[in-house]
């Protein structure tokens, strides 16, 4: 079992129930919720916009989530208005990524560090990777270096480090394509295994599902069948058994009920995972009624069909395990 500080411990504890699952809210996007706002309302977005969707969303859903995970860019006002008992985590690393040069290249948020994020109360620093196990040496060990020292910040500040992976192919474009859904698994199972290891000093993974849904037996419509079901769960199994440290299901953009339906795969094969951090699958929908009405609309959306998505998802994460079965404090 990996140790962690007393005060790491926590924070984790802040950021979990009472059974030591994380059950997360995300409202970090930033780039990708302005467009969506602005295409709800069919002119540009502005800050206050952004600002005020983040709030309802944090006031209206924090109550029935463990955390919530935002942005220090436009998302500190929603952190004012989450509930009492609703921890916080805090995005580490600018939007999107570097896209004069190849790779994928991260970069931080540049007026924040580890120490303003643990004064503005965050529980944990959260810090998004895209990552290719098969592209370039020279590239992946800038990577690895970039996550080494964010480990080490973290650290520094006795706050747990949660490293967010997202995987691509440096030579397929279309990411929603059955050429990507063929080679994701073995991706996301390798990132895995290397963010493991004990330099990056991670404490929690948020990782994907390590297949494409849509391409599952039963789920694939009008699509081609990559995976069985049994396939699709001996690879959620592949994935629990890769690393000892804690991990989390990611959402990636999927449907309420997809999300609902992975979540019950990862039990049913016996996963070992930790929880969720779950973002647009709960809260995207209110988006249109917010931006194309008013707020009052999407706030009442929050507060039926979002509150029932995240007490669906809290129901489904019954087959989670505690992240105290993974780490002893010292």
């Amino acid at each position: 079992m990996r140790s962690i500080s007393s005060a790491v411990a926590k924070h984790l504890e802040n950021l979990s129930t009472k059974d030591g699952v994380i059950s997360a809210l995300a409202i970090d996007q930033r780039g990708s919720l302005k467009k969506m706002l602005a295409d709800a309302a069919n002119k540009p977005a502005d800050e206050t916009t952004i600002v005020d969707f983040k709030k309802a969303v944090s006031s209206e859903l924090t109550p029935y989530a463990s955390s919530i995970l935002t942005d220090p860019e436009y998302g500190l006002p929603a952190t004012k208005v989450r509930d009492k008992n609703c921890g916080l985590l805090l995005s580490y690393e600018k939007t999107g990524y570097d896209t004069t040069e190849p790779g994928r290249m991260p970069d931080l948020i540049a007026n924040q560090s580890g120490l303003r994020i643990k004064n503005e109360g965050g529980d944990a620093i959260k810090f998004l990777l895209y990552y290719d196990p098969d592209e370039g040496q020279e590239i992946n060990d800038k990577k690895k270096a970039f996550v080494e020292r964010v480990g080490a910040e973290a650290k520094a500040n006795e706050l747990p480090f949660f490293l967010e992976l997202l995987t691509y192919d440096s030579k397929i474009e279309d990411a929603k394509s059955a050429e990507f859904a063929k080679v994701k698994a073995n991706k996301v199972l390798q990132a895995m295994k290397e963010f493991s290891a004990p330099q990056y000093d991670v404490t929690v993974l948020k990782v994907e599902i390590p297949f494409n849904l849509k391409f599952v037996e039963g789920f694939n419509g009008n699509n081609e069948v990559v995976y069985t079901q049994e396939q699709a769960k001996d690879l959620l199994k592949q994935q629990s058994d890769i690393t000892d440290l804690p991990f989390i299901f990611l959402s990636a953009g999927v449907t309420s009920e997809e999300f609902i339906a992975e979540i019950k795969m990862a039990e049913e094969a016996g996963a070992d995972f930790n929880g969720v951090l779950c973002g647009r699958a709960t809260w995207k929908p209110a988006i249109k009624p917010f931006a194309g009405e008013s707020e009052a609309a999407g706030r009442k959306w929050l507060s039926t069909k979002g509150k029932e998505n995240i007490e669906n998802l809290n129901q489904a994460l019954k087959g989670a395990k505690s992240w105290r079965d993974k780490l002893t404090v010292q």
